[in-house]
């Protein structure tokens, strides 16, 4: 159950918006995700429950989803980075494609382009990010769920 800080922080919070073919594999990633980095799978669970929940195909394509290319910046880094988002199993940072279970990889997703979300590091540190850019993989983000 979410703190009164937690809820205060979630009402502030953007909008996000789920693919709903990958909603039952991100809970059961936030679940297992609990036993070993539970502050990573607490915000997953806090992003699926206050999210849009739409089918595949209804999903704007400037919404980051598994598999998406996007471009943001941390704005209190004042840096660009551009990383695929990806299923655990798919993740492979010397190739940016971070992991939907780390800190960066949950609170981007479902993300629009254009939004803002503030999300703490593994070290405890208060970052905020601003979705930049968002290139859907096509048939690659729509098949792997």
């Amino acid at each position: 159950m979410p703190s009164d800080h937690d809820l205060h922080r979630i009402s502030k919070a953007p909008p996000v918006v789920l693919d709903a073919a990958y909603v039952e594999r991100l809970e059961g990633l936030a679940s297992s995700a609990m036993q070993h980095a539970p502050e990573v799978g607490d915000r997953l669970f806090q992003e699926i429950e206050r999210a849009t929940v739409l089918p595949s195909r209804e999903v704007p394509s400037n919404v980051v989803n598994i598999g998406s290319d996007v471009t943001f910046r941390d704005n209190v880094a004042d840096r660009v980075q551009t990383v695929s988002l990806e299923l655990p199993q798919d993740a492979d940072i010397a190739q940016r494609r971070i992991s939907v279970l780390t800190p960066i990889g949950a609170a981007l997703i479902g993300l629009a382009e254009g939004t803002s979300i503030e999300w703490e590091t593994r070290d405890g540190e208060t970052r905020q990010l601003t979705v930049m850019k968002v290139k859907p993989s096509g048939a690659n983000a729509r098949s792997r769920p």
